[in-house]
């Protein structure tokens, strides 16, 4: 157990793809003796990354599940959880920034800050994330971290300080310069196990002076001692230290630091910031809902001796049954304890408790306030709140992405049916942006993800891990119908049926809106009583679940009911739901409905010699051009492009630019389909309606 937690740091480690998150995690690993052998990420030996603990994720050389380790530097004790960071896993960044009470921004030397960095960086925001920057690969031809910095300020609006600079760059890096005690460091050794430290060379001396100087203008704004020390010239380092650590856990500073985690060179000057800048479980402030008090906000402390409060905040399907990832955030949580789930009420003894290093275990008994640890055999789901018996509190659970691509996908024999029913059971409850379900009218199972390579990762991972046998169809793309001109109603929905009929009258009108749907009440008089009025709603509600058009929900709806009538006997909830539904029928073939599709925000990057033809396939693809910009090297195209033509755009770009360049793509907003498209759409939800009226 950790007693003094203001030695513990609960870090995630978050970047752009391929920016070096793993590799850097391993060389974390490595110095703090978590591990005694260093291997690569897309290493010739097979063994692959230790956080890579999944087959696919050593194959692809890429991280698809974060996950979990701990280790220890100079007395403190670090939680560090590596996460994604392809943008379709984007749901393993943001539960690990909503657990964690500091991050290391991982960006690339050359790259600098790329589409991804900025989604991380919103992330962090969301949650108020205090961060350090760590520009990884300067020994990379192209690298250029003083850019690095100037693009934090610019483009995410960062008061980025550099606290080092290079010694030599691309094939000459050989160490950094601190700022703070103005030395030279060199990292000997292939594995960099030895920082020696030197006095500044002659031609670096005046340029480390100059950098010192606004690295303590900038610093000096979070102490006023820091200030008054300059002014007397008695700065001391532990001055600087106190005045970045409170510019950091302010959010008002990120402090910046240089190296290559490939090549072994400034990672352990790294560690160090980590524990002295980044908070810990003491310096930031956490609430929870206090349920039995109408749902108040309630401060939650650190301390061992208050009732227990934890996160259930990522699942994973174990050996040995649901392994379920818990941050403590109040309390002591133990091995054999009776807790209770807040959102059900169902009370669980903790049967076994774990630290996670990767894939493997080590058994603990208890667990302290701050720590991040595993259960064993809890039946939960993410975002759960587990609490004492004795209070009932409720933590708010992370921001979960709607997804934004389907896939039909279906087994070829019974057996790989069971299996990919049991597949599908997992994968939904592990992860909160796949989900799948039947579709009732075709009966075929569809898959939902966050992109191409997400549903790609879990087809594979039902073949393999569950031995399914299945095919998946074209993808289908989330379209949405809405209105585009306002219009009214006056519907009566009448009924006899020899005893008690029905009898409904509902009138009023429909108009756009920027809100997916609101209803408006303005009956006055009574002329609708108060107890239907709510029938109205879910009548309207049932109807917006599939249009006329193409058959998928309607959005961007407001409908305000001003009139109706209503019969003593005849009228019922059943009668003014149907009387809606009649209603919205009756108004929304004269409220000019469209079709809109989703509109993705995609950004390609890759080698200035290809800009104009990444411009040229993506203008193919009906994109709007928003921005571009190149330094000369890599360049960087942002568009904005409807997702029905971004299928197969990976092989396409890779082919078109030899492989170099990448792209990423999140979901950005809706937009009206172009009319021959829309005459498209009609007519093959025409022919699917004639096919199945046939059958």
């Amino acid at each position: 157990m950790i007693k003094d937690l203001t030695k513990v740091r609960n870090i995630g480690i978050s970047a752009h793809i391929d920016s070096g998150k793993t590799t850097l995690t391993e060389r974390i690993l490595y110095y703090t003796k978590r591990i005694h052998a260093i291997h690569e990420v897309k290493g010739k030996d097979g063994v692959g990354a230790t956080m890579d603990s999944m087959e696919l994720e050593k194959e692809r050389g890429i991280t698809i599940a974060s996950a979990a380790t701990f280790c220890t530097w100079k007395d403190h004790f670090i939680n560090i959880i590596d996460t994604p960071g392809h943008v379709d896993f984007t749901i393993e960044v943001e539960r690990a920034l909503r657990v964690l009470d500091g991050a290391v921004l991982v960006l690339c030397g050359v790259g600098g800050v790329q589409s991804q960095s900025i989604t991380v960086d919103r992330q962090m925001r969301r949650y108020s994330v205090p961060r350090i920057a760590f520009v990884n690969k300067c020994d990379r031809s192209g690298a250029n971290p003083i850019r690095v910095v100037n693009q934090l300020r610019d483009k995410l609006n960062h008061n980025a300080v550099a606290m080092q600079i290079p010694i030599g760059l691309e094939a000459n890096f050989e160490g950094i310069v601190d700022l703070i005690i103005m030395k030279a460091m060199y990292f000997d050794t292939s594995q960099g196990e030895n920082v020696r430290i030197e006095k500044i060379p002659d031609d670096l001396l005046e340029r480390a002076e100059i950098k010192r100087e606004e690295m303590l203008d900038a610093v000096s704004l979070f102490c006023d001692e820091l200030t008054e020390a300059i002014i007397e010239e008695r700065v001391t380092e532990d001055l600087i230290i106190q005045a970045i650590r409170k510019g950091t856990l302010s959010l008002e500073l990120t402090p910046v630091f240089i190296g290559s985690a490939y090549k072994n060179k400034g990672v352990r000057p790294l560690l160090d910031a980590v524990c002295r800048y980044l908070p810990n479980p003491e310096d930031i402030q956490n609430e929870a809902m206090d349920l039995s008090n109408g749902g108040g906000n309630i401060i939650l402390y650190p301390d061992s001796n208050k009732p227990l409060v934890a996160l259930a905040f990522k699942l994973e399907e174990g050996r040995y049954g649901q392994l379920t990832y818990v941050r403590v955030y109040q309390g002591t949580l133990r091995k054999g304890d009776i807790i209770v789930n807040a959102r059900n009420g169902k009370k669980v003894r903790v049967g076994r408790l774990t630290r996670m290093h990767a894939d493997q275990m080590e058994e603990i008994t208890e667990s302290d306030s701050g720590d991040i640890v595993a259960l064993f055999g809890i039946d939960c789901a993410s975002g759960d709140t587990f609490t004492s018996e004795e209070i009932n509190y409720t933590m708010t659970s992370m921001h979960v992405p709607e997804p934004v691509i389907k896939l039909k996908i279906a087994a070829i024999d019974n057996k790989s049916q069971v299996n990919m029913s049991k597949a599908l059971n997992r994968f939904t409850k592990e992860d909160p942006t796949f989900r799948s379900y039947t579709d009732h009218e075709t009966d075929e199972t569809i898959i939902c993800g966050m992109g191409e390579l997400h549903l790609d990762v879990y087809v594979e991972r039902i073949r393999r891990e569950y031995k399914a046998e299945v095919e998946t169809g074209i993808p289908e793309v989330a379209y949405r119908e809405a209105i585009s001109r306002r219009a009214e109603f006056n519907y009566i929905h009448k009924k006899q049926t020899g005893g008690a009929g029905q009898f409904g009258r509902v009138a009023g009108f429909m108009e756009p809106s920027q809100e997916e749907y609101i209803f408006v009440d303005k009956i006055t008089g009574g002329s609708i009583p108060r107890e239907y009025i709510s029938s109205c709603d879910k009548g309207f509600r049932f109807c917006l679940l599939k249009g006329k058009l193409i058959g998928y929900p309607i959005t961007g709806i407001q409908i305000t009911i001003n009139d109706g009538s209503s019969h003593a006997v005849d009228s019922s909830d059943i009668a003014f739901q149907q009387a809606a539904k009649g209603a919205f029928r009756q108004a929304y073939d004269k409220a000019r409905p469209i079709i809109l599709e989703p509109i993705m925000k995609v950004s390609v990057e890759g080698p200035s010699e290809f800009q104009g033809v990444v411009i040229a396939g993506l203008n193919q693809r009906r994109g709007i051009i928003i921005s571009t910009s190149e330094d000369g090297i890599w360049s960087v195209v942002d568009a904005e492009v409807p997702l029905a033509e971004m299928f197969g755009y990976a092989t396409v770009l890779r082919s078109s630019t030899q492989g170099k360049a990448e792209f990423t793509m999140e979901f950005y907003k809706y937009s009206p389909v172009p009319q021959n498209i829309a005459e498209e759409l009609k007519k093959k939800y025409l022919e699917k309606n004639l096919k199945q009226s046939k059958k």
